[in-house]
């Protein structure tokens, strides 16, 4: 494989901003000028393209709207009801706060797609409650990452958005694909917190009373309602994913500010603050996305790739393991939003080769990703769970192990059983990929 001056320049640059920290959509930007310097190309055609894409791509729209749902669930307070409602469903088992935290992460999870917003929000909560009931505090932490992981894997997700831009999968397949592999998630972990209760003696919670629960759980249920109403709003047809995020918007905020009466003027500023940071980073990031394709295609280099993996096997299940491994490796030291807009479009082509479905490999993918979330040394939910904890990130990294077993199994679940992820779509929505 040929590769021109002007590609290992770019792929020097694309190193080197990892080396040196730069903002990872700004140094993607660099990498790409630095590429059209050196071949003297006037990058005005792909600036265009790229312009073009966001004005005429409708998908794209929904997660900004998904952003904002989630900064209005954070802001709003409305973790504490999510968590009392869990609370009061598994907190009397053995290892309690422990099944309440995963419980409340996938609950969350149907409301705002993010994993950094649950960890951030819920995540501290959680912490906290474990810590004064005599949990281990990296202990805490490592199950606060490892659930947070569900939040982009239950729908709704803002990765499986952009991974629909990316290879024009259905947005309401990919949601009802990822319901299975969220709940498998969310019972394996479970099972290691009731493993780990008993080997530990963590303590049951104090058991809540009947009413008390029933208190809970109607309070709760406006917020539990939001993934109900968009997964129904999208699977009966009454409105697109993208819609269905504005809906979600639109919901999060009138529960906020006059359901629970817990959303101000300053708050809310700060959550349009908060949305307008992370769409514009989102958005550089599909931009840088949109300039790299074009280097790659003009490159060869998803055709370069292909060749070799098919010279190596023509087996689909040797590609995904090749696959899994090589997302594993880069989620240890790479941005998983880089992940997914550069290295998932030189992968797509590949897997479509292998008579993959486009759907199962994307939640093959983002499970993958969300993974390296939590894995050291560079994963972002650990160091957000130990920052919001004031725990050591050494304690962190040592109980975080054991959960990222359990995350690989489900992972190695879903990548070999692809009915696990095909077979809601298919029976609900008549899927037919």
């Amino acid at each position: 494989m040929q590769i021109s001056a002007a590609l290992i320049v770019f792929l020097l640059i694309f190193v080197l901003i990892f080396l040196l920290k730069m903002p990872i959509p700004m140094g993607m930007m660099t990498a790409c000028v630095f590429y059209f310097m050196v071949t003297g190309e006037n990058p005005k055609m792909v600036a265009q393209q790229t312009l073009k894409t966001f004005y005429t791509n409708y998908t794209i729209i929904a997660v900004p709207l998904f952003i904002f749902a989630a900064n209005i669930m954070n802001s709003g307070k409305v973790t504490d009801k999510v968590f009392g409602f869990a609370m009061g469903f598994v907190g009397r088992f053995k290892g309690g706060l422990g099944h309440v935290n995963v419980l409340a992460s996938l609950i969350f999870s149907g409301m705002t797609g993010s994993a950094i917003a649950d960890a951030s929000g819920l995540g501290k909560m959680e912490i906290d409650a474990m810590r004064s009931e005599g949990y281990d505090d990296g202990f805490s932490c490592a199950i606060t990452a490892a659930s947070a992981t569900i939040g982009p894997i239950f729908p709704p997700s803002i990765p499986m958005v952009i991974y629909s831009m990316l290879s024009g999968a259905s947005v309401g397949a990919l949601f009802m694909g990822g319901m299975v592999p969220g709940i498998l998630l969310a019972i394996a972990l479970m099972i290691y917190v009731a493993y780990i209760a008993h080997k530990r003696n963590y303590p049951t919670s104090k058991k809540i009373a009947l009413r008390d629960f029933l208190k809970y759980t109607l309070t709760a249920i406006p917020a539990i309602l939001t993934p109900v109403i968009l997964l129904v709003g999208i699977y009966t047809g009454v409105m697109t994913p993208t819609e269905a995020g504005a809906v979600a918007g639109l919901y999060a905020l009138i529960i906020a500010v006059f359901g629970y009466r817990v959303l101000k003027w300053e708050g809310f500023k700060q959550v349009l603050i908060d949305t307008v940071k992370g769409t514009g980073t989102t958005s550089i990031m599909i931009g840088a996305a949109t300039c790299i394709s074009y280097i790659v295609a003009k490159e060869h280099v998803a055709e370069n790739v292909a060749g070799f993996i098919t010279g190596f096997t023509d087996n689909k299940y040797i590609f995904l393991i090749i696959v899994n491994v090589s997302i594993l490796i880069l989620g240890m030291f790479i941005d998983t939003s880089v992940i997914q807009v550069v290295f998932v479009p030189i992968l797509l082509p590949i897997a479509t080769a292998f008579g993959i479905d486009l759907v199962h490999f994307g939640l093959v993918v983002i499970f993958n990703m969300m993974i390296g979330l939590s894995t050291p040394p560079f994963g972002m939910l650990l160091f957000i769970t130990s920052g919001v904890s004031g725990t050591p990130l050494k304690a962190v990294i040592k109980e975080i192990m054991a959960p990222l077993l359990a995350m690989i199994i489900v992972l190695l679940i879903i990548t070999y059983v692809p009915d696990v992820v095909l077979f809601l779509p298919r029976a609900l929505m008549h899927y037919g990929g």
